[in-house]
C-alpha cells in the first residue's frame, strides 16, 4: 500500500497537543511528515517538557496512523520540546499599598525653581475643593516648603492610638492632610542626611502615620532624579506622575529626564502629563498682553514630542507667589483667572487618573468620577 502524506496529516488532526486546545496540525506542532514507501517519519515539536507528555504524544501518533491510515506502517516519531524563550526578568520597583489610600500622584520636576511645590499645593487645594479626600506628603527632604505654603509652620503632628499602635496624625488645613520633615526641624536648620536616613524618615511619614481614607495622596518630590525618588517608588505603588516645567530650554532638558526616569522599565510609572508653569506674564495695566519671558509653549511642545498629555499652563502672576508666602494657596481665591487655571489643570489630572485606572474594578473609577464636583470630570 502506498501511503499518502495528506491522509497522515488528516489522521494527526485527531490528536490534541498536551496543554493546548488545538489539534497538533492546527497548532503547528507537526513540523514535517516524510513518507518512504510504507515508512513514515513524523517530526513533532511540543511546548510541554515533561517526559510523560513526550511519550504520550509519540504513542498517540503511532495509534492514530495505524488505526486511520495503515496498520502495518513503519513509523518513526521524533518528538522535540520547544521551550519558549524566557522573558528577561525586569526588576520592577514596586511598593506596598497603604490601606485607605486609593491614588498616589508624584509631582516632580527635573530642575529646581520651576514652581513644583507651588503647583503641588494648589493641586491639593483644588482637589479638596472638588470634594475629594486629599493628603500631601512633602517628600522634598532637603527643602520642605509645605508647612509655610499651608500656614502650618508652627504646627506639630500629634500622636494618636490606632489599633493599639501609636501613629502620627497629619496636620490639616484647607481640607488637606499634610506631613513634612519641616514639622520636625527648627526654622533655618539644614537637613544634612545621607540617602538611607532620608528614606527612613519618609517611610515613617508614610507608614507610621494615620492618613485615614484618601482619594488622592500627592507627593511633592525633590527636584532631579535621585535616591529619594527611588526610595519613594520602592515604598509606594505610585498611580502616576505629573512633571512640572517652565518653558525655558534648560528646564525642559531636565523635565525630559524626569519623564524618562518614570518611564524606565524598572520603574514603569505612568506619566499623567506635563504642566507648564510661568508660561507667560500679563501686567495688570495691560490685561490683554502676554509676554513670554521664559519662552513660548516649550512644555507643551515637549509633551507632544514625548507623547504624554499636556495638562495646561499657569501664568507668571505675582499673587501666586504672594499667596504661597502667606500660607494661603492661590487656588483658594474665588472667581479669579488663577483659580480657573488650577481648576482646569486639576480636572485634567483627575481625568488622566480615571483613564489610568480603567483596568481596575468599575466601581473604583466610578467613585473617582462621581466625587468630583465638576461636569468635565463626570463626562470622562
Amino acid at each position: 500500500m502506498k501511503l499518502d502524506k495528506k491522509e497522515i496529516l488528516k489522521a494527526l488532526e485527531n490528536i490534541t497537543v498536551p496543554g493546548e486546545g488545538q489539534n497538533m496540525v492546527e497548532s503547528g506542532a507537526v513540523k514535517n511528515v516524510v513518507v518512504f514507501g510504507d515508512e513514515v517519519v513524523v517530526d513533532i515539536t511540543i511546548n510541554n517538557p515533561s517526559l510523560q507528555a513526550r511519550k504520550k504524544t509519540e504513542v498517540e501518533i503511532l495509534k492514530v496512523i495505524h488505526a486511520e491510515v495503515y496498520e502495518k506502517a513503519k513509523i518513526t516519531v521524533n518528538v522535540k520540546v520547544d521551550a519558549p524563550a524566557a522573558k528577561p526578568k525586569v526588576n520592577e520597583i514596586k511598593g506596598k499599598p497603604v490601606p485607605g489610600i486609593k491614588n498616589i500622584i508624584a509631582v516632580a520636576s527635573g530642575k529646581g525653581g520651576v514652581g513644583k511645590s507651588t503647583v503641588t499645593a494648589n493641586l491639593a487645594v483644588s482637589l479638596a475643593k472638588m470634594g475629594f479626600k486629599v493628603g500631601l506628603l512633602d517628600a522634598d527632604i532637603y527643602g520642605p516648603s509645605m508647612p509655610i505654603m499651608f500656614d502650618v509652620a508652627q504646627e506639630k503632628p500629634l500622636a494618636v492610638n490606632i489599633d493599639g499602635k501609636s501613629k502620627m496624625k497629619p496636620v490639616e488645613n484647607y481640607g488637606v492632610k499634610i506631613l513634612s520633615i519641616g514639622f520636625f526641624t527648627q526654622p533655618g536648620q539644614a537637613v544634612i542626611w545621607r540617602g538611607p536616613m532620608a528614606a527612613k524618615a519618609l517611610n515613617q511619614m508614610i507608614f507610621d502615620a494615620h492618613w485615614g481614607e484618601l482619594d488622592f495622596m500627592l507627593l511633592d518630590l525633590p527636584p532631579g532624579t535621585g535616591d529619594i525618588h527611588l526610595s519613594i517608588m520602592q515604598s509606594l505603588p505610585i498611580t502616576g506622575a505629573v512633571v512640572v516645567s517652565t518653558p525655558q530650554e534648560v528646564a525642559l532638558a531636565d523635565a525630559r529626564k524626569g519623564v524618562a526616569m518614570f518611564q524606565q522599565d524598572s520603574i514603569n510609572v505612568p506619566v499623567l502629563g506635563i504642566i507648564e508653569n510661568m508660561a507667560y506674564f500679563t501686567p495688570e495695566e495691560l490685561p490683554n498682553n502676554k509676554y513670554y519671558i521664559f519662552g513660548k509653549e516649550g512644555a507643551k511642545h515637549l509633551a507632544e514630542d514625548l507623547k504624554v498629555p499636556f495638562l495646561g499652563e499657569i501664568p507668571l502672576v505675582q499673587s501666586i507667589r504672594e499667596a504661597g508666602d502667606v500660607g494661603r494657596p492661590a487656588a483658594l481665591q474665588t472667581a479669579t483667572a488663577i483659580e480657573n487655571s488650577f481648576e482646569e489643570i486639576t480636572k485634567k489630572v483627575v481625568q488622566e487618573v480615571v483613564g489610568r485606572n480603567e483596568h481596575l474594578p468599575p466601581t473604583e473609577a466610578i467613585k473617582i468620577t462621581t466625587m468630583a464636583g465638576c461636569s468635565a470630570v463626570k463626562k470622562k
